[in-house]
């Protein structure tokens, strides 16, 4: 496999961008495969991510119920956001934690990094914990109702395994903190 990694750095024919977007680009790759095959492969390049698990109390979580206009639903999620261009990842982590939630911290740590869907696209994630906290008014963006809410990490759990929680990148996120229980 780490074969592949290097032939597939020279192994682009043609690269087109299809769409330039606010969020993402879209993006269309021709490549040869060693064996002489060829391949396409629509590719979403995306800044990446930020998921924040916000622990105001050692066995509460803060989670965020807000509407996904692309699945049509309200979801149950840790307080997440994405990375301006150029931004560092923590920089990110405490903005969005205090727009979205009005919560600020003293402690972070930086939990693990994932890829949201790599099949596809190129979004990697960076997960952190944020403690010893402060609250004071969320800021949320213009286009974003959100209603914050503070929950036992046990019933948070229970939600995902109950399937009221279907955001991936919380079952993550929850995951990683119901481990260190």
């Amino acid at each position: 496999m780490a074969d592949l990694h290097n032939y597939f750095q020279d192994a682009r024919i043609n690269s087109q961008m299809l769409h330039y977007g606010n969020v993402i680009n879209l993006r269309l790759d021709s490549i040869n495969w060693p064996d002489g095959r060829s391949a396409c492969y629509e590719v979403l390049e995306h800044n990446g991510g930020v998921v924040i698990i916000c622990q105001p109390n050692n066995d509460e979580i803060v989670l965020i119920k807000q509407f996904r206009y692309s699945i049509g639903k309200v979801l149950y999620e840790l307080p997440a956001g994405k990375i301006d261009k150029g931004e560092d990842p923590l920089v990110a982590a405490k903005r969005e934690l205090q727009e979205e939630t009005g919560y600020s911290a003293k402690n972070w740590q930086e939990l693990s990094r994932m890829y949201s869907a790599p099949g596809f696209c190129n979004e990697l994630l960076y997960l952190y914990k944020a403690c010893d906290v402060t609250l004071s008014e969320p800021n949320p963006d213009e286009h974003e109702e959100i209603e914050v809410m503070l929950i036992k990490i046990q019933d948070a759990w229970q939600l995902v395994l109950d399937a009221s929680i279907q955001d991936a990148k919380t079952i993550a996120g929850l995951g990683l903190v119901v481990n260190q229980l």
